[in-house]
């Protein structure tokens, strides 16, 4: 779906336009030097609605690579780093490196339970959502078998993410527990 241009960019348009007017008008006036293309910010989203679906479809997708990661195989953790970026992405090539050093493995999928937008602002190139996850039916176990799940691990339990726009979609940035949301059963 293209969305309207927002005003903001709508004036910085026609300001960048004029600029080049008047470039052209004084180019044979005095030599001027090769201009530097000023880098675009990544993508904006045109409302808090769209923000929040681009999101939503991010963790639903990384959520799908998860399930796929084979720790015994690390081609598989890269379409993961794909969807992350900063603090996220340095924890999760930390951690699926170190678990695929000491031979641990995984089983069973995560799946979500609810995905809700909590925090965006215009130009919506960052976005807060808390998403529940349910975790029952994954299993991490060592090299000698033993389960490393701790034995405290809620079933179900929220996070609160930062997402980072980057071209048309999102990466996730940061991921933190939140004991005090409450999330429903999955249905």
């Amino acid at each position: 779906m293209i969305s309207p241009t927002p005003p903001l960019a709508t004036s910085r348009r026609l300001g960048a336009l004029a600029m080049v007017a008047v470039a052209v008008t004084l180019a044979g006036c005095a030599p001027t030097p090769t201009p530097t293309p000023t880098p675009t910010p990544t993508a904006a989203f045109a409302s808090e609605e769209e923000a929040f679906a681009a999101a939503e479809a991010t963790y639903r997708t990384f959520t799908a690579r998860l399930n796929e990661v084979d720790l015994a195989d690390p081609a598989t953790f890269e379409p993961l780093f794909k969807l992350s970026s900063g603090e996220f992405e340095a924890a999760d090539r930390k951690a699926y490196s170190t678990m695929h050093a000491e031979g641990f493995s995984i089983d069973g999928d995560t799946s979500i339970v609810s995905f809700e937008g909590t925090k965006a602002a215009a130009p919506f190139h960052t976005v807060v959502a808390r998403v529940c996850l349910d975790v029952s039916a994954v299993t991490v176990t060592d090299a000698d078998g033993l389960s490393r799940v701790d034995s405290s691990r809620p079933d179900i339990y929220a996070l609160d993410i930062v997402f980072t726009a980057k071209e048309a979609s999102f990466t996730i940035d940061s991921a933190s527990v939140n004991e005090e949301a409450k999330c429903a059963p999955q249905q």
